[in-house]
């Protein structure tokens, strides 16, 4: 077994840290392969970039994420249970993508000037110059991207990577509240479930919607489809406190 992982900083959400989306991916794969159980991963501390973190397997069917003394992550299976709204149609979801959070300008006071929450997000955002390019955009009471995949990005069996499934699933929870003016702070914890890879090259929907708020937690569900409605990956996330 492996002893160290390392997130390469093409895999950012903020600039200094990993997207949490991408993380939880990469760390899943650690206590579940195919992640096709359920699995939760609660994220302590930002995610250091280009860097060898810790991997800590214990009997008691928690792994942990170190960065030395410091704790960056708790992985776990879990079980999962959402409820999915109808997937909007898709004409309604192209009439929308101009309209995503990812093409608005001044979204975030620490990139004056500059369009999107986080601009060099790996998901969502636009000046990225190799990334996921998820553009959620509000449609009706959910969220919802057109995602053109990469045939470049197949892993072995020719599919869209684990990892990459995870991070479609991750900002476009915290798009889902900013369409009802609420800020979120960042991911706490994404747990996320695989039903089936899609293959590298096809395009999707993901869609995310609002589930409720518990105190600071800001609960979101966020799911990926083809276009003729078929369930690939389903998550919850929880997103930590409120921005001004």
């Amino acid at each position: 077994m492996q002893d160290t992982i390392i997130i390469p900083e093409r895999f950012r959400g903020p600039p200094n840290s990993g997207n949490g989306g991408y993380v939880g991916g990469a760390f899943a794969r650690l206590v579940n392969h195919d992640c096709r159980i359920p699995t939760e991963v609660t994220l302590r501390s930002p995610i250091p970039l280009d860097h060898p973190l810790q991997i800590n397997r214990s009997d008691s069917h928690l792994t942990t994420i170190t960065d030395g003394e410091q704790l960056i992550a708790e992985v776990r299976t879990t079980e999962m249970s959402l409820h999915r709204p109808p997937v909007p149609e898709l004409a309604a979801i192209e009439a929308s993508a101009s309209q995503s959070y990812s093409f608005t300008e001044n979204l975030n006071p620490i990139f004056e000037g500059r369009k999107g929450f986080h601009p060099i997000c790996f998901c969502c955002g636009a000046e990225h110059e190799d990334g996921a390019r998820v553009f959620a955009a509000p449609v009706g009471d959910q969220v919802a991207a057109v995602w053109q995949t990469d045939p470049s990005w197949c892993d072995e069996n020719n599919r869209v990577p684990l990892e990459y499934l995870w991070t479609a699933m991750d900002c476009p929870g915290q798009f889902a509240y900013l369409a009802t003016g609420i800020r979120t702070g960042m991911l706490g914890r994404i747990s996320a479930v695989i039903h089936e890879q899609p293959a590298a090259g096809e395009k999707l929907i993901v869609c995310a919607w609002p589930i409720e708020i518990q105190g600071k937690k800001h609960f979101a569900g966020s799911a990926i489809y083809s276009l003729d409605g078929q369930c690939f990956s389903e998550a919850i996330t929880v997103w930590i406190g409120r921005r001004d």
